[in-house]
């Protein structure tokens, strides 16, 4: 990973200095404070099938996914996360709604609760699972979401970023009733100015680490899309601790959106990065085809590595010469770049092999 903003990004204004916020523990992880940006995912199995969450979950890391959450939706829920997290490497967040007793169990094997203290009953209950948190160090986030307002907050600003804020802070203030504060936050809205503004007014009114998402985005694409321009928003303002992409789609989709929302940014520099041209009728090497197979070939890599795939010699020479490899397409064999150099040609046969296997060499170099 690298500095949330490099020296010259400063200095041209591209990126706004990371909101100050508390530091807050979750497994081996911290969120918030210097702590680097975190991508969370969600697993779709049945939590109680502890064998099909554990290996979705183990897919999940491979991908780049940081921290991952699971439904504790029963109380038989709940202690399967004693198997799953016995047999994964990232923090496990247990979510819970409605039922605190289900709080109290999850809390002997999970590293993070997410709960609305509103509702799992009163302030005796928040005080109960209060307690289980400080006994397991565990945090906390509370997860706002714009349809599921408290009524009364409803009748006074209706779906609006001004209700959702003053839900947060309903909630803190039951959990600093409690003298609990390792709190996460998130407004979560599934469209992108008002889930935008509600963090924007959250965030100038508190110093609690923030979660970010865009929920029920939507399939693959749109979802990408609408989450993309609200956390990339927010980032760039210096807002966001910890991000979520929801999708209706396999999650090891929504670790590998967020993982190109924060590389996008610079706020991450990991695995492989593929620079391609959008082809015509100049193109001398199939484009589509090896970036497609090249990118699902590699996602399980960790170290950073630029490579430039370009069909013609219009901007590929240019491109490649800032790669760490390059391919540019040419008549009858293609130009292999490395380190902004040609080194040699090789025919289209050869051209998926040997990128792998310089991909494969220079991240054996830089681990």
């Amino acid at each position: 990973m690298i500095p949330l903003n490099t020296e010259q990004e400063k200095q041209a204004g591209i990126m706004r200095p990371r909101r100050k916020s508390r530091k807050v523990k979750i497994g081996k992880l911290f969120i918030g404070g210097d702590a680097p940006i975190s991508i969370q995912s969600m697993t779709t199995t049945e939590t109680t099938d502890a064998q099909a969450t554990i290996e979705q979950i183990n897919g999940l890391e491979e991908v780049g996914c940081d921290i991952v959450r699971v439904s504790a939706n029963t109380m038989d829920a709940a202690k399967a996360l004693k198997e799953i997290k016995a047999n994964i490497g990232i923090p496990l967040v247990a979510d819970i709604h409605f039922d605190y007793r289900i709080a109290l169990e999850a809390a002997k094997y999970a590293d993070k609760l997410r709960i609305n203290p509103g509702n799992i009953g009163g302030q005796q209950q928040v005080k109960a699972v209060v307690q289980a948190a400080k006994e397991y160090s565990l945090p906390m986030r509370i997860g706002v979401n714009l349809g599921s307002l408290e009524r009364d907050l409803f009748m006074k600003y209706g779906y609006s970023p001004q209700a959702m804020v003053e839900s947060a802070f309903r909630h803190i203030k039951m959990l600093e009733a409690e003298d609990f504060l390792d709190i996460i936050v998130s407004l979560k809205a599934s469209d992108v100015p008002r889930m935008v503004e509600a963090y924007r007014l959250f965030a100038a009114q508190s110093e609690y680490p923030i979660h970010l998402g865009v929920t029920e985005a939507g399939s693959k694409v749109p979802g990408a899309i609408k989450s993309s321009m609200g956390m990339g928003m927010l980032l760039s303002e210096g807002i966001g601790d910890t991000i979520r992409v929801s999708l209706s789609d396999d999650p090891r989709e929504e670790a590998k959106v967020g993982k190109l929302i924060l590389r996008s940014l610079g706020l991450r520099k990991q695995g492989v990065e593929v620079t391609s041209c959008p082809t015509c009728a100049r193109t001398e090497v199939d484009v589509i085809k090896l970036v497609e197979e090249l990118e699902n070939r590699t996602e399980g890599v960790r170290e950073p590595i630029h490579v430039a795939i370009m069909g013609c010699a219009v901007n590929g020479p240019g491109e490649s010469g800032k790669a760490d490899i390059g391919i540019v397409g040419a008549p009858g064999n293609h130009l292999l770049y490395k380190n902004g150099k040609i080194t040699r040609r090789i025919e289209d046969k050869d051209v998926m092999p040997t990128l792998l296997k310089e991909i494969d060499e220079l991240a054996a170099q830089r681990r």
